[in-house]
C-alpha cells in the first residue's frame, strides 16, 4: 500500500526540529520478531465535524501544565504538574504532596504521568513517569518511579526504569503508563529528538514501549529476553513520542497514539517485538515541507489502524465506557494540543469511522481520563480539571 500524502501547509507542533534521514535499521532477528506481519489496508483520513451535546465544568482551577490524573479510592484526585508538583485534590481543596521526585524541566520534560497499580487498594503503590537527570551524561531522559503516599508524603520511592544516555534536547520524553489484565506494566519514552540512532535500534532507548512487571523486573516472555545487546524492557520500538496510552477494555490490547511530524500523528495498537517504523515510514513530512521518506508501509513493520492529516497533537486517551455518557461508550476521546479541542473518534473493532470536535476552544487539551465515578474530567493546560457535561 503505497500513498501519496495531500499537500499540507507548515505547522509549527510542539518544538521539534527534525532533520533528513531514511536509512535506519532495525537490530532484529526474524526469530525475534513475533508479531503478526499482516495488514490491513490504512484508512484516508477523516475530517472531524463539530459536535456541540457537551459542555464542561471546571472542578480544578489555578493549574498550569496538568499532565497526568489518578483517582484514589477515596474519590480524591491526584494531579501531576508538568514543573513537578503532585497536586491532591480534595474535597475541594489542593494540597501539594511532598516526596516528588526531581525533574529534568525542560522543553516537553518534566513530571509526566501518574496511575496506580490495579490492585491499589491493597498495596498501595503509585506509579509515575518524569524525565530524570540521573545518569550517564548531561541533561535528562524518562524514567520511571513507584511510590506509596503516606500522610501526604510519597515515600517508599523505587526507581523501576531509567532510560539512557541523557541528553539536553528538550523534546519526544513520551510519556504515558498502563496496565494490562495480567498486571503487567506498559510505560512509554518519545525517541528524545534522535529519529535516526534510537528508535530503529533495540541495544537503545527511547522510541520504544517497554514493559515491566509491576516491581519493576523485566518479564521473562518480553521479546528481547535472550538478546545479550538489547535493552530487555522493550516489548516494542519504532517509536515516535507516544503520549496516549491505553489498555482497550473489550480486547486487553495496549493501544497508543503518538505524535508524528507534519500530518503523522497515528493510533498503534501495540503488538509484542513490532516495529512501528518510524523514520523509516511516515504519513507524515518535515515542518519545511519536504518529505522524510516516500515508504509508507513495509512487510515486517506495523500499519497503525488511524492517522490524523492534518496532525492534531494528541495527549491524553481513553476508551469510554461509562454508563453516564450513553452516546459516547465505547469510542475513544483524545485531547488536541495544536487545535484546543477534546476529540471523540466513533469506534467498530479497530476501524475509526467518525471524528467529531468536542469543547471547541477550551485550551491546549493535555490529558481526558474516566473517573470511577464515570465522570470524564479534562485537563487543559493553564487553566485545570475540567468536567464533561452533557447539554442534552
Amino acid at each position: 500500500m503505497k500513498r501519496t500524502l495531500l499537500a499540507l501547509s507548515a505547522i509549527t507542533l510542539l518544538s521539534c526540529n527534525d532533520q533528513v534521514k531514511t536509512d535506519a535499521s532495525a537490530q532484529v532477528s526474524e526469530e525475534q520478531n513475533t508479531a503478526d506481519t499482516t495488514s490491513t489496508p490504512v484508512p484516508d483520513p477523516i475530517p472531524a465535524e463539530s459536535n456541540s451535546d457537551y459542555s464542561a465544568e471546571i472542578v480544578v482551577d489555578g493549574l498550569d501544565i496538568p499532565w497526568g490524573m489518578a483517582f484514589l479510592p477515596d474519590g480524591s484526585m491526584l494531579i501531576t504538574e508538568k514543573k513537578g508538583e503532585i497536586i491532591l485534590f480534595k474535597d475541594g481543596k489542593k494540597t501539594s504532596i511532598q516526596g516528588a521526585p526531581e525533574v529534568y524541566d525542560r522543553g516537553q520534560g518534566g513530571l509526566l504521568d501518574i496511575e496506580l497499580h490495579p490492585d491499589y487498594a491493597e498495596n498501595g503503590w503509585i506509579y509515575l513517569t518524569y524525565s530524570s537527570k540521573e545518569g550517564e551524561g548531561d541533561g535528562g531522559n524518562t524514567a520511571l518511579m513507584r511510590a506509596k503516599l503516606n500522610n501526604g508524603k510519597l515515600t517508599g520511592q523505587e526507581v523501576l526504569y531509567k532510560a539512557s544516555p541523557n541528553t539536553t534536547k528538550g523534546q519526544h520524553f513520551g510519556s504515558r503508563i498502563a496496565f494490562d489484565k495480567e498486571g503487567f506494566l506498559y510505560f512509554s519514552a518519545g525517541e528524545r529528538g534522535e529519529r535516526d540512532v534510537n528508535p530503529q535500534d533495540i541495544t537503545r532507548d527511547n522510541g520504544k514501549i517497554y514493559r515491566l512487571n509491576d516491581d519493576g523486573s523485566i518479564p521473562q516472555d518480553n521479546p528481547f529476553i535472550n538478546d545479550d545487546s538489547a535493552k530487555k524492557a522493550i516489548f516494542s520500538y519504532g517509536h515516535r513520542n507516544p503520549q496516549g496510552m491505553i489498555m482497550n477494555p473489550e480486547t486487553g490490547e495496549i493501544w497508543v497514539h503518538e505524535h508524528g511530524p507534519q500530518g503523522g500523528d497515528e493510533i498503534n495498537v501495540i503488538k509484542k517485538a513490532a516495529n512501528y517504523g518510524w523514520p523509516v515510514l511516515t504519513y507524515g513530512e518535515n515542518y519545511d515541507g519536504t518529505p522524510i521518506t516516500e515508504e509508507r508501509t513495509r512487510p515486517g513493520m506495523e500499519d497503525p489502524i488511524f492517522y490524523w492529516l492534518p496532525s492534531i497533537a494528541p495527549s491524553g486517551f481513553e476508551f469510554v465506557t461509562s454508563e453516564e455518557f450513553p452516546d459516547l461508550k465505547g469510542n475513544l476521546l483524545v485531547g488536541s494540543l495544536k487545535f484546543q479541542y477534546l476529540e471523540l473518534l466513533r469506534l467498530d473493532g479497530k476501524k475509526i469511522e467518525k471524528r467529531e470536535k468536542l469543547l471547541e476552544d477550551i485550551g491546549r487539551v493535555r490529558n481526558v481520563k474516566q473517573g470511577p465515578d464515570g465522570n470524564i474530567y479534562v485537563a487543559v493546560e493553564g487553566k485545570g480539571i475540567f468536567k464533561l457535561k452533557n447539554n442534552n
